[in-house]
Parts: C-alpha cells; sequence; structure tokens
C-alpha cells in the first residue's frame, strides 16, 4: 500500500510539492520500519541539502502510525520550523521496496532489534548509507553480522553510523573535557576488579508519562530476543562513554584491548495487568509465553551488570529496569571517572533533584594552588561553553550549568544526524570511529554471552 501524506498545511505543501522536481541530485532520508520513537526524532528540524519528502517503508500497523503522527506533531512546531512530508509504502514486501531506492539516501533505523541486523546489511549493500539507533547487535550472531556490514560498507563506499547522544549531553562532554586536563583530574587510574576506575550504572523505568499520557511501547519491547537484554541494550550508550572519554581519539581493538572479567542478568517481573498499561495489549503475546512464570508474572530480561577491562583499565557497567518510578523521583545516572589527582563523578539522585549534576571531587580540594588551578581551567572552558562556574563543596566542587547548554535527550538527535551528514558529504569519518563501534558491540554481546554462562 503506497499512500503520500503532507502534514504542513498549504505553505508546506507547496514546498514539498516542487522538492521532487527541483532537487533530484539531494539526499533524501528513508525510514525503514520506525518501530522506535526515536526513529523520528532526527526529524526535529530540517537540514540543508536533504530533501523535505521522507520516504517511509513498513509493515502495516500501530508503529509506523506512531512515527507519523511525530512527524506531523513536529510539522506544527516553529522553533525550527519544520515542514516534512511523507511518501508511505506499507505493503508485505516493503524491504524490497526499499532496496529499489536509487543508491546515496540515508536509511535511519529504529525499531525491530531483532531485525536491525538484516535491515542494515541489505541497506548498505544496496548503496545506502545507514545511521541506526543503538544497539545494532544484540548478540553474537548479530555482531558477526555487523562486521561483515562495515566491510561491505566500505566496499560500497558508503557510511554506518550509531546514534550516540550521550556524547552531546553536557554533562558527558564535561567529564571529557576535565579528563585531558592533568593539572585537574591528573591520569586514569587503572583501578581493580573490586575498584574500578570507572563506573557507569543507569536506572530506567517501563512506564513513563509523556504529555500526562503513558507513553505506549510495543508488545516486542519485552521480549530480549526481539528488542536485546538490557545488558546489550542502554549499556551500549554506557559503552561507548567509558571508550570515547578514557581514550579519544584512540584505536580500540577488540580482539587485543577488551576483556570481560564477570556478567550477570536479572529480570523485572511484570503482571499482565502493568504489561497492558504501556503496551495497550490485553493479554500476553504467544512470543512472550517462554517469559511468563508459573503465577502468571512475565520476567523482562531488561537487567544487566559486568566488569571488564580495556586497554588496562577495570571499568563496571550496570542498567537496572524498574516497572515505575516512585513518585517524585525519575531515571538516574552515574558516572565516575578516577584520577591521579580527582574524580570525575555524575550524579542525579535525590539530592540533584534528579537532575545530572558534575562535580570534581579531590583530596586536594583544599590546597590553594590546586583550587586556583582548577578555577583557572574551568575559566578557560567558559569561553567554549558560556556561563560554567564552580561551587564549592565538602568534596571540591560542583559544576555549574546554564541551562542553555543542558539540552534534553530528544534534542540531541539533530546533533547526530549533522554529524553523521559531515561524514557523508565529507567522506571524513575519524578512523578510530568504525574499530570501535566494533570493539563496544563486541563488549555487550561478549558481557552478554557470559553472563548467560554464568
Amino acid at each position: 500500500m503506497k499512500q503520500k501524506i503532507i502534514f504542513a498545511g498549504m505553505t508546506a505543501a507547496l514546498l514539498s510539492c516542487g522538492t521532487t522536481r527541483q532537487k533530484q541530485s539531494s539526499m533524501q532520508l528513508i525510514a525503514l520500519d520506525p518501530g522506535h520513537f526515536h526513529a523520528s526524532l532526527v526529524q526535529q528540524q530540517m537540514y540543508p541539502g536533504i530533501d523535505s519528502t521522507i520516504r517511509v517503508f513498513a509493515p502495516e500497523g500501530p508503529e509506523v502510525k506512531q512515527y507519523l503522527a511525530s512527524i506531523a506533531r513536529f510539522n506544527q512546531q516553529t522553533d525550527p520550523p519544520v515542514h516534512w512530508a511523507t511518501d508511505v509504502y506499507t505493503g508485505p514486501d516493503y524491504l524490497e521496496k526499499m532496496l529499489q531506492q536509487p543508491a546515496g539516501n540515508i536509511v535511519v533505523i529504529a525499531g525491530n532489534n531483532r531485525l536491525k541486523a538484516t535491515y542494515i546489511r541489505r541497506a548498505v549493500n544496496a548503496g545506502q548509507h545507514v545511521l541506526a539507533d543503538k544497539p545494532m547487535a544484540i548478540d553474537a550472531a548479530g555482531f558477526d553480522s555487523l562486521q561483515a556490514s562495515f566491510r561491505e560498507a566500505a566496499q560500497q563506499k558508503v557510511q554506518l553510523y550509531d546514534i550516540m547522544t550521550e556524547r552531546y549531553e553536557i554533562r558527558n562532554t564535561l567529564q571529557r573535557e576535565l579528563a585531558q586536563l592533568p593539572e585537574v583530574f591528573g591520569t586514569l587510574e587503572t583501578g581493580t576488579v573490586n575498584d574500578p576506575a570507572v563506573v557507569k550504572n543507569s536506572v530506567h523505568h517501563f512506564k513513563k508519562l509523556v504529555a500526562g499520557k503513558t507513553m505506549v511501547r510495543p508488545a516486542w519491547y519485552m521480549d530480549e530476543t526481539q528488542q536485546g537484554e538490557g545488558i546489550v541494550d542502554v549499556t551500549t550508550h554506557l559503552v561507548d562513554l567509558v571508550q570515547w572519554t578514557c581514550f579519544p581519539g584512540q584505536i580500540i581493538d577488540f580482539h587485543h584491548d577488551i576483556q570481560i572479567d564477570s556478567a550477570r542478568r536479572w529480570a523485572t517481573t511484570m503482571s499482565l495487568r502493568q504489561y497492558a498499561d504501556i503496551t495497550g495489549q490485553s493479554s500476553f503475546p504467544d512470543y512472550l509465553a517462554k517469559n511468563v512464570d508459573k503465577d502468571s508474572l512475565l520476567q523482562v530480561y531488561a537487567n544487566g551488570a559486568f566488569d571488564y577491562t580495556i586497554k588496562g583499565v577495570h571499568a563496571n557497567i550496570s542498567v537496572t529496569w524498574n516497572y515505575q518510578a516512585p513518585e517524585g523521583t525519575g531515571d538516574t545516572h552515574y558516572s565516575l571517572l578516577r584520577g591521579t589527582k580527582a574524580s570525575l563523578v555524575i550524579r542525579q539522585g535525590a539530592e540533584q533533584q534528579y537532575k545530572p549534576v558534575l562535580y570534581i571531587e579531590s583530596a586536594h580540594h583544599h590546597d590553594a594552588a590546586y583550587a586556583k588551578t582548577v578555577a583557572a581551567h574551568i575559566a578557560t572552558l567558559a569561553q567554549k561553553y558560556p556561563g560554567l562556574s564552580l561551587k564549592a563543596n565538602d568534596k571540591g566542587w560542583e559544576i555549574v550549568i546554564p541551562e542553555a547548554l543542558a539540552k534534553k535527550h530528544e534534542a540531541l538527535f539533530g546533533k547526530v544526524m549533522q554529524q553523521f551528514l559531515e561524514y557523508v558529504r565529507q567522506n571524513n569519518m575519524p578512523d578510530w570511529e568504525v574499530p570501535n563501534m566494533l570493539a563496544k558491540y563486541y563488549t555487550t554481546t561478549q558481557a552478554l554471552a557470559l553472563a548467560k554462562k554464568q
């Protein structure tokens, strides 16, 4: 089934109707089976040189409808103004139809992770650039497919990249900047298994309210064979930040630089009523029967933790998914980097009112010369990040970050797209990006394999 949908009123319609004729040589965005809300978030702004008509190829169902509703909502915004049109195909042969598109476009893939490895490889072999939501691999077989996809992307001379929004979150960015200042941070400790030098933990919740309404999740989101377990899902961001923060610009060879020391996984228990509340489904589908226990409770394997060594540095990663956050609380993120002079810590607990806060903690904070050095470096960083300042506490300092720099998660997808478009147009992806993507997915999939054994 093919349908042309234009959302933004008469002005947008006139703009989009002329697009195909006037911009035959421009790149087009292709949304392939957009089953996750991340698929639409790159369309919160327009991009120079990108056709304003999005080609959508997906199976008929509620997920593509939610995607189109999101595009319609973005088309109502005025800052920045958005005027996307959509050309939609929802036949059962949607993938084959997508593969017939002219080469050189950008396929955005965010949805069912079991299908993602196939989608990526087919799109790359069709000569399309691919921007994929995480995770690009959820098990060892997916990792093998991803390695092949990167080889084939190089042969086809196209770019393959994943959406690492957390690099653009200001606290993570500043933690990385500060870790490169030996006068402030020193050098990164190596740590031990029992006392790692790098710790990244996050806590999430299945039931969330968006604009006062419960966010609807796909039924397959609770199936680890389709969504992927927690140990290979959210931890993708955490492992990426370890690599990007601790070893900037360095190539990480997963054959030699990564060692998984221990790993474990556990389930979040969910009743049918709770499941129905977040999916809109009145019963568990057949594919979830394997995870329903004798008390009719669904076991969702969304949680995982592992200790590993990367280039000789001991790190700990963990992700926890609870059903719903207690009143007045929310998701949390904890990040620790231990240096020889200071620790750089991001906390997001009750004391921080569940908003992330970055701290410099040092035994030397009472030393006047060290304090002066820290202040001087923050003043220098403030030239790049206007409004930064220090607030002293009993362990060191809080980095005070103005609201203008603290972009919400949804706003970071445009940053990733802008970076990706530069890689596509300039063919200038850094030489460390591809091996480090492979190192990242090797880490998560090997941790899962070990957790299942243990």
